[in-house]
């Protein structure tokens, strides 16, 4: 990214920036310091999942790592999900920052019948749509 490290890092614990960066977002909002609350809509295989979640920032040392844990539901009841994701910030050289992220899904339910493979594809295409968004953003 193209960006101070700091805005890079200030961005990523801003609900207002990471709701408009992650695809398919209807609300992310801040409940305190460490906590998140948000609804995403997504396309998953043949369903349609609306996901309701709660995320919580375990390990916050700043500006390159932040450690976060998920939890939520599928609103319509196709399941439940908890996440682990991990994020690496580096400084490549001034204005210039390498992201990179680690996230690992558990899923039980209809969700999770999908298998791994479709799953796997789907953060990943998230996750790069978040990665492009946030650089746009970022430009800006």
């Amino acid at each position: 990214m193209n960006a101070p490290i700091q805005k890079v890092w200030d961005s990523l614990l801003n609900p207002e920036t990471l709701g408009s960066c992650v695809p398919g977002t209807e609300k992310m909002s801040q409940l305190d310091a460490e906590t998140y609350e948000s609804v995403v809509a997504q396309r998953v295989g043949p369903f349609k999942v609306k996901l309701q979640f709660t995320t919580k920032l375990t390990e916050v040392k700043p500006p390159n790592y932040i450690k976060a844990e998920g939890r939520g539901a599928d609103v319509t009841k196709l399941g439940n999900f908890s996440t682990i994701i991990e994020v690496n910030l580096k400084e490549t050289a001034p204005e210039n920052v390498e992201v990179s992220y680690v996230a690992d899904v558990s899923l039980v339910g209809k969700l999770a019948t999908f298998g791994e493979r479709i799953m796997r594809s789907k953060a990943k295409e998230v996750g790069d749509q978040f990665t492009e968004n946030l650089r746009e953003k970022l430009k800006a």
